[in-house]
């Protein structure tokens, strides 16, 4: 299933950057918006303005990554983003795989939801128990050397 990613950042050359690595990296459809459409099934990777222009409260705070500038003053925004439930902030000045690692995670966690909801099974539990010790043991037992 080809994950879906909406972006809206302000900084067209940062959008661009964060759109190539992602279309580049997997099989992502990335849809640039100036206004994030709440009701598709996507990530939601926005900037403070684009933030700040959603309703609260949000209903899957979880598929939102916030990218924010890097600026210690910003507290009460923060303590806004917190609030709201968003648990996927980086920063423009963080590594380019930090950010994509908050996309895929924001992805994994919509995949979770959606899977819990459509009461698909997404893993099969064997009945055989495992065994805790190796079955083949290529070395003699080690002994502890005491002085």
């Amino acid at each position: 299933m080809m994950q879906s990613v909406q972006l809206s950042i302000g900084d067209g050359q940062y959008a661009a950057v964060v759109r190539e690595a992602l279309t580049r990296s997997c099989a992502w459809h990335v849809e640039p918006v100036d206004r994030p459409d709440l009701s598709q099934h996507s990530v939601l990777v926005l900037d403070e303005p684009s933030f700040g222009r959603l309703p609260l409260p949000l209903s899957n705070p979880e598929r939102v990554v916030l990218i924010t500038c890097h600026d210690l003053q910003e507290t009460q925004f923060l303590a806004r983003a917190w609030d709201a439930g968003i648990v996927s902030i980086v920063s423009k000045e963080d590594s380019l795989s930090t950010v994509l690692l908050a996309i895929m995670a924001a992805a994994l966690r919509i995949e979770k939801e959606h899977t819990s909801e459509t009461g698909e099974i997404t893993h099969i539990i064997s009945s055989e128990s495992a065994s805790i010790a190796p079955l083949h043991r290529p070395y003699g037992q080690k002994r502890c050397k005491t002085p």
